[in-house]
């Protein structure tokens, strides 16, 4: 409208302001002209949307809980911390009788676990110092060695920094483990100046000492560190859940190692020259080393006499390995404590928001009496999201555990469950117990939300029912099984209404002129929205309670045909209570019916095993089912076969790496024998702790191999050092010289072999014997380093000059006069 130059916008407001708008809202006019409105022949009222989930806290009653969710790559601890400062500045605003509760914190779990590996870090690397100390007796060659570890720890996190990585468990032990290795260079490099000292000092410079004995050993130290390296090359193809774990980790011990690396080519020879002064004791004149070569020198005279002995005797040492391999099970992860509990039980389908409410509160009342409880929040259903589509069958208790130090004496966490589990046995209520964390993990990734997990694929959802019921009667008589619960894929309980097509004919009516009024009068029908500021509020009719809470008012509902006769809806359409799907999941586009299966005392692989044979003898799958095993199991598989295709590559790789050291196929052979039989003390380690193969354990493995192929690597170095100074001098004509020179160059290097052994065993031993939190993964991973860098120790001192001593000798005579005796003269 214009006026006065000026243009206005016509607007006509008609928004309901309140419940006495809706109240005065005209519906017409009665005979003698009153006007009839909604509060005539209605009640207004506020009420809520139908309910589909509830929150209680600690037994005592309903509560409004909320979530924080943070960002993709955002750091939780720090979101975490600047959420407790929010909320302690709201607190203060509060109104009276409302307290906001903090029902669950990542924050202590966090920060429990870098204590943990930061004070691993320190226990190793004073036990690595110590160990410097002790072998050399000389403080400043062990600080030559010790110094580089803080260094190129400074230096692998400043890559970390750089990069974007954040410190946590995976990425600290990947520090952690490499941490004995990091100084394997510097050990060897200083040993080697010792001897080099010790021969030519006052007949040579000492800065041309120093060079001859780092340019000797530099070379096939960079190529072992490489092959350490290159060693861990498969971590960083493995995909989904386990490539998050690890990644970090081997990120973290390639910079830590590639950081080592360049400081034993550069720093180290430099702080060789300026601190190996003064008096350097002999070999000899060690009392350690003295001991070690006294202990040593019978044992290699003998393995060098019977050398095809020594070797039939390794190879029965490695096929028994097979004993223990067969007793080891299989897992995807080992349990990471994370300090609290989640109980997630599951219900029957159909249940209704009253029921839910009175089994949710009587656990949370239980979980509440134990006294390592600090704190129950349980959950039922869902909140108004999509992103949580959780059924009313469905509850979820976070349990806030105290610090163990105030559990009563005795109490361990699978113990507590136990007692849990024995204290909640509700009918109809299938336990299952996990942690928050690992669950939502397990959730996103297959959507099971146990150990192991069950899918029935088929067209029809009834036929995958009764399939899954099978399946639950069978594997609950497996050996470990704890709870087993198959989805009632047709479970829920509906009223159908189904119209008689004939009889809404004859009074002129429309299928959905009967189900408008269905909808209106039972359901509910949104008529209109208000709208409040940025807010929407529907409004919604609907017949009162006491018109439609049984099936006989249900048909005494009132249908207006068009002439208005009020029509029964009994005699229109036909009521019959039915079941159905609740919900219906898919997966590759089929329906799905799953099992879920908690599992105790047994390895996830091994359970699988027995509970797929007991499924495939008893359970008959109709033609056009499948049955498929999920949950952590599948995790396991798909890293099985991703490490079966990216291993053999990577031992590709490092025989080339070694094979452009050494120029010889036989040596890299040689070299790479050690990996092989260091697998015996890491098998035999692992039964004996009792421990499965899994991710961890086979991370463990990688890292093993790269350590053997250093060590050999050296030991190789020294015996080809040896036996070429003995063919300078003419001795190397014979298998008696031969063996004489071999014997010399292993006696002579046992002092850095042990080292090196000592270093890396002793270094992992405060992480073996850890018990903090994150100490269940990382002692998975070092358990077989430690067995196997023992038995690799064996391998390269003891078969080592076996096998060398067979190859070079292969053809040579046994003495002197069987040379004269076949020479022309």
């Amino acid at each position: 409208l214009e006026m006065s130059e000026a243009e206005f916008m016509v607007r006509g407001e008609g928004y309901i302001q309140g419940i006495d708008d809706v109240k005065r809202v005209a519906l017409g006019v009665d005979e003698s002209g009153t006007p009839i409105s909604v509060q005539d022949v209605a009640t207004v009222q506020i009420g809520p949307d139908i309910r589909r989930g509830l929150a209680e806290l600690d037994g005592d009653g309903e509560v409004v809980g909320g979530i924080v969710v943070v960002r993709y790559g955002a750091n939780a601890y720090d979101v975490v911390e600047r959420v407790k400062t929010r909320l302690a500045e709201l607190r203060s605003g509060l109104p009276e009788g409302v307290e906001v509760v903090p029902v669950y914190d990542r924050t202590g779990l966090i920060e429990r676990s870098i204590d943990t590996l930061g004070r691993k870090l320190l226990e190793e690397m004073a036990i690595v110092a110590l160990v410097c100390a002790v072998f050399l007796l000389h403080v400043r060659s062990a600080l030559v060695a010790v110094l580089t570890l803080p260094l190129a720890i400074l230096m692998a996190i400043l890559v970390m920094y750089l990069q974007g990585i954040n410190a946590n468990i995976m990425s600290l032990g990947g520090i952690a483990i490499a941490i004995g290795a990091m100084v394997d260079a510097a050990i060897v490099m200083v040993e080697n100046a010792h001897r080099h000292l010790e021969r030519d000092r006052g007949r040579l410079p000492h800065w041309r000492i120093v060079s001859r004995a780092a340019t000797e050993v530099g070379p096939t130290l960079f190529f072992a560190l490489l092959v350490i390296t290159v060693s861990f090359a498969p971590i960083f193809t493995l995909e989904a859940q386990e490539g998050r774990l690890f990644k970090p980790l081997a990120f973290t011990k390639t910079y830590a190692m590639a950081a080592s690396a360049l400081l034993s080519i550069t720093l180290v020879p430099v702080l060789v020259g300026y601190w190996l002064r003064g008096r350097i004791l002999p070999p000899h004149a060690n009392p350690f080393t003295w001991l070690l070569t006294a202990l040593y020198r019978p044992v290699l005279r003998r393995v060098l006499a019977w050398r095809w002995t020594v070797v039939a005797l390794t190879v029965a040492a490695a096929s028994a390995t097979a004993v223990p391999y067969s007793r080891l099970g299989s897992e995807f992860m080992p349990p990471l404590w994370e300090g609290d509990l989640l109980y997630m039980p599951t219900t029957l389908p159909g249940v209704s928001i009253t029921k839910a409410r009175e089994i949710l509160q009587q656990t949370d009342r239980i979980l509440r009496t134990f006294p390592e409880v600090e704190l129950v929040f349980g959950k039922v259903g869902r909140a108004d999201t999509a992103t949580d589509p959780a059924p009313l069958s469905m509850l979820e208790t976070t349990i806030r555990l105290k610090p163990e130090e105030a559990w009563r004496p005795g109490m361990t966490p699978e113990r507590l469950t136990d007692e849990m589990n024995r204290a909640i046995r509700f009918p109809g209520v299938t336990n299952a117990w996990t942690m928050p964390i690992k669950t939502r993990i397990d959730m996103l990734s297959t959507g099971i939300k146990t150990p192991v997990g069950i899918k029935i694929s088929g067209p029809d959802l009834t036929v995958l029912e009764q399939v899954g019921r099978d399946v639950e009667a069978v594997v609950r008589g497996v050996p470990g099984t704890r709870s087993a619960y198959s989805e009632r894929v047709m479970g829920g309980n509906y009223l159908n209404f189904s119209v008689r097509r004939d009889e809404i004919a004859r009074y002129g009516l429309t299928v959905g002129d009967v189900q408008d009024v269905i909808q209106s009068a039972i359901g509910g029908m949104n008529i209109t929205t208000t709208v409040e500021g940025l807010e929407r509020y529907p409004v919604n009719l609907r017949y009162s309670r006491d018109l439609r809470d049984n099936p006989a008012a249900l048909r005494d509902i009132l249908v207006q045909t068009p002439t208005r006769q009020q029509i029964p809806l009994g005699h229109l359409a036909t009521m019959s209570f039915v079941k159905g799907p609740p919900a219906i999941k898919s997966e590759q586009a089929r329906p799905n019916a799953w099992v879920y299966v908690d599992i105790e005392d047994v390895d996830v692989g091994t359970y699988v095993e027995r509970a797929r044979q007991a499924v495939a003898a008893q359970v008959a799958v109709p033609t056009g089912y499948s049955l498929g095993w999920s949950g952590q199991y599948e995790y396991m598989v798909r890293a099985q076969e991703r490490m079966q295709l990216v291993v053999p590559v990577t031992l590709l790789s490092i025989f080339l790496i070694i094979y452009a050291s050494t120029r010889s196929a036989a040596r890299t052979l040689i070299v790479l024998s050690a990996v092989p039989l260091s697998l015996v003390g890491a098998f035999w380690l692992l039964d004996l702790l009792d421990y499965h193969l899994s991710v961890a354990v086979w991370v463990g493995i990688i890292a093993l191999a790269g350590l053997s192929a250093e060590t050999g690597v050296v030991m190789l170095l020294y015996l080809d050092r040896a036996c070429d100074a003995a063919r300078a001098a003419g001795r190397l004509s014979t298998l008696a010289e031969l063996r004489e020179a071999v014997f010399e160059g292993a006696l002579r290097r046992v002092r850095p072999v042990v080292m090196l052994t000592a270093t890396t065993t002793l270094g992992l031993l405060p992480i073996l014997w850890s018990s903090g939190t994150g100490a269940d993964v990382m002692k998975r991973i070092a358990a077989p380093m430690v067995g196997g860098v023992t038995t690799a120790a064996f391998v390269v001192l003891v078969v080592f000059p076996a096998v060398y001593c067979i190859w070079r000798g292969w053809g040579l005579p046994r003495d002197r006069s069987a040379t004269a005796a076949r020479s022309p003269g």
